[in-house]
């Protein structure tokens, strides 16, 4: 029961005060958001290589289960931009059935990460990796619009990077100039609407405009109805057809999206607490996440997680509760099943403008050239990989090799600061007692001192090598007072270093030892074989130790 707590959604506890005044600011923000999701979940439904309805089936069902279960008070969950590449890819490699499968899967992972209390596990991942793949899908998204923004007469558009450029480049003598010039038109929109309005989406009018442009002067410019049948109506249950072989096929791209849900999620729930002055339940959020992604896959929708955007325009309208984005989802479905044949006049370069914005908006590019000018080389090299491995691969190899590229450096950073040093000082035993934050002490001249810095780990294992044994010594001592932690391999090299002083005649004494490195070395018996009485304190107690072992 205790750990229920965890997963609660936050909508139970947040409606135990609920007032007449927020719920009524709470349907405001939902209708406002619901007119920004709208030409959002369009374009990023046409953009992953599905019909234009799918992203609304998937900003109501999976957003409305998102607020509904999740662990965030302002949430907006829907189709993000950081799937269409991923979206496409698994579309034009197995087809619908895959992608079904594959987001039925990531939600099943999903809520195996809530219940496991994944969630606090997240923040992990570098911040080198997150931005050099964010900018890595939004260059794949804004190159993924080219066909549509210049109407190009081409067929249908590589999933590739460099296959997709190809073809651009073999096409470029078909571009439609009115096409553009339309094109154009909804980018500027968007551009400077801000100016005039910030409650209205600049999407939304850009949109109107452009449709309006193209319906009554009867401009050959393509349009949603060209190239989709739009469905209105209710989305219908389907439950797919299961087989091992893709299930098997679809669980890598089930990993990434579920890993993508998770980050993008979890980062806007973070965003939004700043916002609010609150504080998300990540394992809640990663379960409401996933019953999100599975009923979208079994209502014909596609992957979602938190927008960013979204959530933002929530709390700035005076969004509180996830009630907000309960009524976003539902006026997202009185659009669907009322206005959604009008959206078959939309032409496909104002939804290419609106793509690029937002590819725009999410790639972070300041904070990534920041990097490259301030950050450490191997952090520099991380964010440059990942991108790189992104655009040019897909993000299941680029998270993969950043993770193990980030760890490898970690490690070796925290092997360079391991080190032993050595520290005397011969006084006089009637001297003053310094204090345990001083390394001068008296020094019997039986004995030899060493000190350890950093953490013990199969990483730094080898600072030992640097000991000298001398002449008419007896005694070693070990001052711990710095190393953190321990692992079996830094147990290990006690374990050498006792053995060698042992054949040495000379008795070792750990000064200061540390709760974690402490519990290592009792666990693996090394207190046993040094004996609990040559584990000391302090280093005046290990410095009295040495003295009576005098010879």
């Amino acid at each position: 029961m205790s750990s229920f707590k965890y997963i609660k959604p936050k909508f139970f506890s947040v409606m135990k005060n609920y007032t007449r005044e927020q719920f009524i600011k709470d349907i405001i923000a939902g209708l406002i958001v619901a007119i920004i999701a709208l030409p959002l979940s369009i374009a990023l439904a046409i953009a992953s290589g599905v019909n234009p309805e799918q992203g609304l089936y998937t900003a109501i069902i999976a957003g409305f289960f998102i607020s509904f279960l999740g662990g965030s008070r302002v949430q907006i969950g829907g189709p993000t931009a950081a799937f269409v590449v991923i979206i496409y890819g698994i579309i034009a490699e197995h087809g619908i059935p895959g992608l079904i499968i594959a987001t039925l899967l990531a939600g099943v992972m999903l809520i195996l990460m809530g219940l496991f209390h994944f969630g606090d596990l997240i923040k992990f991942i570098p911040k080198t990796i997150t931005i050099g793949f964010t900018l890595g899908i939004a260059i794949g998204i804004v190159v993924g619009q080219i066909k549509d923004f210049l109407g190009l007469n081409m067929g249908a558009v590589p999933a590739e990077f460099l296959t997709k450029l190809v073809a651009y480049i073999h096409n470029l003598g078909s571009i439609n100039y009115i096409t553009l010039a339309i094109g154009i038109l909804a980018l500027l929109i968007q551009i400077f609407w801000s100016k005039v309005s910030k409650k209205i989406s600049g999407s939304l009018v850009a949109i109107i405009v452009t449709t309006l442009l193209v319906a009554i002067f009867k401009l050959p410019v393509k349009t949603i109805g060209d190239l989709y049948t739009i469905k209105a109506g209710l989305p219908s249950f389907s439950m797919p057809v299961l087989s091992f072989s893709l299930v098997r096929e679809m669980i890598l791209p089930a990993f990434t999206i579920a890993m993508l849900a998770a980050i993008e999620s979890l980062l806007s729930a973070v965003v939004s607490d700043g916002m609010i002055g609150s504080k998300h339940k990540s394992n809640a959020e990663l379960v409401g996440q996933g019953v999100g992604n599975i009923l979208s896959a079994l209502f014909g929708g596609i992957p979602a997680t938190g927008a960013i955007a979204r959530t933002a325009a929530n709390v700035k309208n005076g969004g509180r509760t996830p009630v907000a984005g309960m009524v976003h989802a539902l006026t997202l479905l009185l659009i669907l099943l009322f206005l959604m044949p009008y959206a078959s006049y939309i032409p496909m370069s104002c939804l290419a403008a609106i793509l690029i914005i937002v590819g725009y908006n999410m790639s972070g590019w300041r904070t990534f050239v920041r990097i490259i000018k301030t950050a450490p080389k191997s952090d520099i090299a991380v964010l440059i990989i990942t991108f790189l491995l992104t655009l040019f691969f897909d993000l299941v190899i680029a998270i993969e090799f950043g993770m193990i590229l980030a760890a490898f450096l970690f490690l070796k950073r925290m092997s360079d600061i391991a080190e032993v040093r050595q520290w005397t000082y011969i006084g006089s035993s009637e001297d003053e007692k310094l204090s345990e934050d001083v390394d001068l002490k008296y020094v019997p001249k039986n004995t030899i001192v060493y000190e350890v810095f950093g953490a013990l780990f199969f990483g730094a294992a080898n600072v030992f090598t640097s000991f000298k044994h001398e002449e008419g010594k007896n005694v070693l001592i070990l001052r711990m007072r710095n190393v953190p932690v321990m692992d079996i391999s830094g147990v290990e090299a006690l374990e050498e270093i006792l053995e060698t002083c042992k054949k040495r005649n000379l008795t070792l004494i750990l000064s200061h030892v540390n709760e974690q490195p402490y519990h290592a070395m009792e666990k693996a018996g090394f207190v046993e074989k040094i004996g609990a009485e040559n584990i000391c304190e302090n280093i005046d107690a290990s410095l009295e130790r040495a003295e009576k072992l005098a010879k």
